[in-house]
């Protein structure tokens, strides 16, 4: 979220571009599950989750989904030693759910990412 562009912050503009796209924007959602299609079989319909601030449930259908929330971080001890032990370039809060959600409707998972610090 830090990548810069003519001094500018990428974040704030996928922000603003999502918002002007978009007829309703939720944020703070932690999705949980997905759903499955029961009409069409190994498709996904739609998601479920929370609000991390209020608790409200929330259950979103969707024509097309796009798991985008990020890969596992500092799940090996890094190779840094003295001053860069325990640096990554990944957000410590990244919890694999990128990898959970598929795997929990039986995805099969293929060409990921794997770095070791």
């Amino acid at each position: 979220w830090q990548i810069m562009i003519h001094g500018e912050s990428y974040k704030p503009i996928v922000a603003e571009a999502a918002r002007k796209a978009a007829t309703e924007v939720y944020n703070r959602i932690m999705v949980t599950h997905l759903l499955m299609d029961k009409t069409k079989p190994n498709r996904v319909a739609g998601a479920v989750g929370f609000n991390v601030r209020s608790g409200d449930f929330y259950v979103f259908r969707a024509k097309a989904v796009i798991v985008s929330a990020g890969g596992a971080s500092h799940i090996f001890k890094p190779r840094s030693v003295g001053e860069g032990m325990g640096r990554t370039w990944y957000a410590p809060w990244s919890s694999a759910s990128a990898y959970a959600l598929p795997i929990l409707v039986g995805a099969k998972m293929t060409q990921m990412e794997n770095r070791i610090a």
